[in-house]
């Protein structure tokens, strides 16, 4: 008699599910994936504008202490740095430059954290000696907090 060989479905059913991912993290990814298929659908020859109109509405989502420093985060690194194009990144507020992720803002809620956080990629020119900051704590925006965004996000899209 010939042995019955187990179908592939039968044996790989039985893995169990990876939980090495927080909801939030699931959930970001999830942004990322619906990020995406918009930009997809929008084509290479997409507003700004629309670009612009997800990252403000994102903000609007926020809770009110987020909301606010997202909206003047936005309305400082726009007048200071016009070259950076607002744009959603896991479903967070980020700025591009020639369509590569130079900054981001996540908001305290986005992961259940106590600040939220204005972070800077690989992308971003902030190398300093041989250790730099690439993420900031954010409680409040006073003058002199811009004044020192201003000048890193200058620095690191130069």
């Amino acid at each position: 008699m010939k042995d019955k060989q187990k179908s592939a479905k039968s044996t790989t059913g039985t893995r169990k599910r990876y939980e090495g991912f927080t909801d939030e993290e699931r959930a970001a990814m999830k942004d990322r994936v619906q990020e995406q298929k918009v930009s997809a659908r929008r084509g290479p020859r997409a507003d700004q504008a629309d670009a612009e109109s997800d990252v403000l509405a994102k903000i609007a989502e926020m809770p009110e202490t987020d909301r606010t420093l997202g909206e003047r985060l936005h309305a400082v690194i726009k007048a200071s740095v016009p070259a950076l194009s607002p744009r959603l990144w896991y479903g967070m507020p980020a700025y591009a430059k020639n369509g590569k992720i130079v900054c981001h803002f996540q908001s305290a809620q986005k992961f259940k954290t106590r600040y939220a956080t204005l972070g800077f990629s690989d992308e971003a020119h902030l190398d300093e000696g041989a250790m730099w900051p690439t993420a900031f704590a954010l409680t409040k925006l006073t003058a002199a907090d811009e004044a020192r965004i201003v000048a890193l996000v200058k620095k690191a899209v130069s």
